[in-house]
């Protein structure tokens, strides 16, 4: 069976009602595809207008559903017709052996009174009609595509304004425009995507407990030049942390092998010769685990091109976004974290930790610039699958 590439658009109120965990773990899990990139819109009126009519004229859905459908979008994702501000959609990228059935039995059909809990539709979305028989109210939580074709058609829609409708989504209706509104960066580590689970999506559910908003997200593969750049102020603090631990270690080993006391002088010796060696291989530890190369044995080649390792990388915006983000994913150390935090939910050790968040504005600043989620990753992917 052909391998395809699939989509789901989480739609601007399951966003809003911060639904976007509960959605993305349905999806990675019960499908076992591989999600390969996400992208932020603030979808344009031209954009909005076109996929409106993309749906209308998809014939594998009934003519009434393509209505509801259609005009949904109209409403939903339109810019807010009072102030001009944009409405967040988040757009997931998947790839797999028949990928697009997938994400549709995933999704669901829309359908009056869903209510068993089967689908993604049938947990965050809703359908209500009344006793006459009109439709009063819908919600269909997602948006995807019921065919190849369909598929084919909405993502080369959508890539055509990947470029000026995508990126960090900071003006949008549900986010503050407060000039103290802080932006912080949160990557779901590696540890995560080891094979399709819903773990990523329990973690965006804690970090929901924030109230702040997701503005920004891109499937990131960062290359060990990137990751020596982001990590770079670690490694001077590893070099020095670890003397005192080398120390006493090193004592400790040679008492056992000679059968003799070592000196503190000699042993805090040892610690300022080896300590900063022992820094070194943690810090290219945590290189390997981000990117999947050990830094000191690449290749130039490997060096910059995208690692072997997948994260997910998410901008946050809001008051103080940065200590709400930091204090629900817990210290570095997962056996410190408190009941509840991110890291003793999910984390394993003070390197597999689950996830990262920036420590200060300053630090969101620098690694918003390395990670570059602004970048549009949906296109190339697109133009893989649909050359022409």
């Amino acid at each position: 069976m052909a391998t395809e590439l699939a989509f789901a658009l989480i739609n601007p109120y399951s966003l809003a009602k911060s639904r976007t965990g509960g959605i993305i773990g349905r999806f990675i899990s019960r499908t076992g595809l591989e999600v390969v990139a996400a992208r932020m819109f603030g979808p344009s009126p031209e954009l909005v207008k076109k996929y409106a009519t993309v749906i209308r004229a998809d014939t594998s859905k009934e003519e009434s559903i393509r209505n509801i459908l259609a005009d949904y979008v109209l409403r939903a994702y339109a810019p807010d017709p009072a102030t001009g501000r944009q409405r967040r959609a988040l757009m997931l990228l998947f790839e797999g052996e028949n990928a697009v059935e997938k994400i549709y039995q995933v999704a669901g059909p829309i359908r009056p009174n869903m209510e068993a809990g089967e689908t993604v539709r049938d947990t965050f979305g809703d359908f209500i009609m009344g006793e006459d028989g009109r439709v009063r109210y819908v919600e269909p939580a997602v948006l995807v595509a019921p065919t190849a074709a369909a598929a084919r058609r909405t993502l080369r829609l959508w890539s055509e304004y990947s470029a000026t409708d995508g990126g960090i989504v900071f003006g949008a209706t549900d986010v503050a425009s407060d000039p103290q509104t802080q932006r912080t960066l949160v990557l779901i580590k590696p540890d995560n995507f080891k094979f399709p689970n819903s773990r990523p999506g329990h973690i965006i559910d804690l970090f929901s407990r924030s109230g702040l908003r997701i503005v920004g997200a891109k499937v990131h593969r960062m290359s060990v030049a990137d990751a020596e750049n982001f990590y770079g102020p670690v490694r001077d603090v590893l070099r020095r942390k670890l003397c005192g631990v080398v120390a006493q270690r090193a004592g400790k080993a040679l008492a056992k092998e000679f059968g003799m006391d070592i000196p503190a002088d000699v042993q805090e010796r040892l610690g300022a010769e080896l300590g900063p060696l022992y820094g070194d291989d943690q810090f290219y530890q945590i290189l390997q685990f981000m990117t999947g190369y050990r830094a000191d044995q690449c290749s130039a080649e490997e060096r910059s091109g995208p690692g072997r390792e997948r994260c997910l990388a998410l901008v946050y915006a809001g008051a103080d976004a940065v200590n709400k983000i930091r204090s629900i994913l817990g210290p570095t150390d997962p056996s410190k974290a408190a009941l509840g935090s991110v890291r003793r939910e999910f984390g394993q050790d003070i390197m597999i930790n689950a996830a990262h968040a920036s420590d200060s504005p300053e630090s969101a600043a620098r690694e918003l610039g390395i990670i570059r989620v602004e970048e549009d990753t949906i296109s190339p992917w697109v133009k893989r699958y649909y050359p022409d």
